[in-house]
């Protein structure tokens, strides 16, 4: 092992039933450094840390700590943490109800010759620990009494105490605002000078240029390679992370565009935000018109849908529908107004599994109309034959449970029950994910028809080349905030300079 480097991880393997999550990936780790390991849902990035980490249980390859004789092996946590690796994790993992000071030594107090736990000098020693790492607490008080970023580097600090020589931070900024971001960048760049590696994994492009030395991106479970940050504009690593090359893209666009001047206002939002996870935005939504929302995993797409939806109550800002100012206050106050929400997530928030596809596709018509107005069984069985029709939802009845239909079917069936209610603005979050082509091409044709008959449609679609198929406007988002739009001439070569920050050198 090189003097420098604190860990190593060459052809680490892993498989899950019918998907390779890794394949043969390396990864090096140096003493001093933050490497931000980066690439979009599901390139691997959490299963190489799970095998780093004892979690998951991989097959081939072999892992290198300094100081560790031979090969290692960990197959929990706890074995991580002996070889000097600790993780902190977005969601801390503390005790909120417990002292700061017994949350840093929860475990392995000290103990006074009598085997009972020496109070005084866990208040001591943690006083002085938070002291030499510049966090501005009171030991004594419970954890639950300060900020998530806090939290989070107390969580820092015990694995610090602990001895780590590799930190790994999954996503800790996710839920922090922009100063208590900068708090937690000053402790990670004291902990590199003390020589620790720290293992950075976020979204945030703006947040990998401010405090880290090297970047290793991943994508569908192989590496793509190891770069210093000198040398990965910001365009090239988004170009990286989803795969695509400007040079060897065909410029595809929508012909002729249209003009929406004229059209009348559907969604006028002034300010909207939500604390956490959308900064605030403005934005027009004409009638027929497509907007898409674009920017990497993580850039704010589905949580500026959910403040327009109701689904995440906006906290600043006004909404105007059809030129009347509103308040929507929960999801059910969006349908009344004419909209539908299809969620990123089918499984978890989109289909009820155990429900038939004539159930699931008339839950949203009958939530508006309310409990004591039931839709009776003829109507119901009605509107189901005609979706899975239109759609061409392949199930054996309209009896079948839901579940028992492919990923395609499924969302065929939730465009369904929002199509049902006649909605004036429909949001369509990945509404292709994970679906075969064929029916990737029925929706996107489905959309461009929609569009045309007035309704208005929210695109969010990782796809950048879908995107340009069915959308007349792109709104950009980066890091919780919309930062700008892109009409007229929508290319590949615009969006992802936009989605990267405009910096194509």
């Amino acid at each position: 092992m090189e003097g420098n480097v604190v860990l190593t991880m060459r052809g680490i393997c892993m498989t899950f039933p019918g998907v390779k999550a890794l394949d043969h990936v390396d990864f090096t780790l140096r003493k001093g450094e933050i490497h931000a390991l980066m690439g979009e849902n599901g390139a691997g990035k959490s299963t190489l840390i799970k095998c780093l980490t004892g979690i998951n249980d991989f097959e081939a390859g072999e892992i290198h700590v300094d100081g560790i004789q031979g090969t290692v092996k960990n197959h929990s946590t706890l074995d991580a943490q002996n070889v000097g690796i600790s993780t902190v994790y977005q969601e801390v993992n503390l005790c909120p109800n417990l002292s700061v000071a017994e949350n840093l030594y929860i475990g392995r107090e000290p103990m006074t010759p009598f085997h009972t736990i020496d109070r005084k000098a866990m208040m001591r020693k943690a006083a002085e620990l938070t002291q030499r790492l510049d966090i501005k607490v009171d030991v004594a008080q419970n954890l639950e009494n300060y900020s998530l970023a806090i939290q989070q580097m107390i969580a820092i600090a015990r694995a610090v105490d602990m001895d780590c020589k590799v930190l790994i931070l999954d996503e800790p900024t996710s839920s922090l605002d922009d100063s208590e971001v900068e708090k937690l960048f000053k402790l990670m760049t004291m902990l590199r000078s003390k020589g620790v590696g720290i293992v950075f994994v976020t979204h945030f492009l703006e947040q990998v240029y401010a405090v880290c030395d090297r970047i290793t991106v991943l994508r569908n479970g192989t590496l793509v390679g190891e770069y210093p940050i000198a040398d990965l504009p910001r365009v090239k690593l988004v170009a990286a992370m989803m795969g695509k090359d400007f040079d060897d893209l065909a410029d595809i666009k929508p012909e002729g565009s249209q003009d929406f001047s004229n059209a009348s206002m559907v969604i006028e939002a002034k300010g909207l935000s939500h604390k956490g996870t959308i900064k605030p935005f403005d934005l027009n939504i004409r009638k027929g018109e497509v907007i898409g929302l674009t920017g990497l995993l993580g850039s704010g797409r589905t949580e500026l849908a959910r403040a327009i939806y109701g689904a995440d109550k906006s906290q600043t800002g006004t909404l105007r529908v059809k030129d009347q100012e509103v308040k929507i206050n929960q999801p059910i106050d969006a349908m009344n107004l004419g909209m539908g929400l299809l969620p990123d997530d089918r499984k978890a928030e989109g289909i009820i599994g155990d429900l038939s596809v004539r159930e699931n596709i008339i839950l949203a018509m009958q939530a508006k109309r309310g409990m004591f107005r039931q839709i009776s069984r003829a109507q119901q069985e009605k509107i189901a034959d005609e979706y899975i029709r239109l759609l061409q939802i392949k199930t054996a009845t309209r009896e079948t449970p839901i579940k028992q239909l492919s990923g395609g079917n499924q969302q065929k069936a939730i465009l369904g029950r929002w199509l049902a209610t006649d909605p004036d603005f429909l949001i369509l979050d990945e509404p292709t994910r994970g679906i075969d082509i064929g029916t990737k091409t029925e929706i996107q044709k489905l959309i461009l028809k929609l569009a045309g008959e007035g309704k208005s449609i929210m695109f969010i679609s990782s796809e950048i080349e879908e995107m340009l198929r069915t959308c007349n406007r792109m709104a950009v988002l980066r890091d919780g905030a919309k930062v700008g739009e892109i009409d007229g001439d929508l290319s590949q070569e615009r969006v992802m300079a936009a989605i990267a920050g405009g910096a194509s050198e």
